[in-house]
């Protein structure tokens, strides 16, 4: 009986631990103003044949806090790399000097801002709903033990533990928010 619990509490925290990782994911391709070449993960280049991200083709660097440069590592995709960022639909004018290609990223409006503000607040959001998700089935899990007969001790103790590993994850949700809400808000 201890096993089982052990092994839902595992697998409740490496879910809670997956639902973390995905807001950490999606709160990376917000923008905040400031020029990340995770801003172009989400772009995918035919490349002879295939869909192939940028980062696996090409150098992508932020010279400076503006701008993105990418320099494809064979020079005869540069149109189609250009072609596949504008295609993307991320706002931005890729420039190509025969070289490499470059992104000046404007800065955001206030406007703007709030909206990506609310958009993360979003992300946490839901973040937190599948957290609270995870916990409701550990604790489900363990009242089946319970019924299959796991001592009242120690499912009240299971149930305080996976309570626990709720608080602590909503925490870190909660912070990885305001890290980003920073970030946004940061001129």
């Amino acid at each position: 009986m201890i096993e089982e619990v052990k092994f839902h509490l595992d697998v409740t925290k490496e879910q809670m631990e997956e639902s973390i990782r995905h807001l950490e994911l999606v709160l990376a391709k917000i923008r905040a103003g400031k020029a990340n070449p995770q801003m172009l993960n989400s772009v995918q280049v035919d490349y002879y044949g295939s869909s192939t991200p940028i980062s696996q083709m090409a150098n992508v660097n932020t010279p400076d806090a503006q701008t993105i440069s990418i320099q494809p590592w064979d020079k005869s995709v540069l149109q189609d790399v250009e072609k596949a960022i504008m295609e993307a639909n991320l706002g931005f004018t890729p420039m190509n000097n025969g070289e490499m290609i470059m992104i000046n990223i404007p800065p955001l409006t206030e406007e703007r801002r709030l909206e990506l503000v609310k958009q993360a607040k979003a992300e946490a959001e839901q973040c937190k709903i599948s957290i609270r998700s995870v916990r409701q089935k550990a604790n489900d899990e363990i009242k089946k033990l319970a019924k299959d007969g796991l001592s009242e001790d120690m499912e009240k103790d299971a149930e305080a533990e996976v309570q626990k590993l709720t608080d602590s994850y909503i925490q870190k949700t909660e912070d990885h928010f305001s890290t980003k809400e920073k970030e946004i808000l940061t001129i």
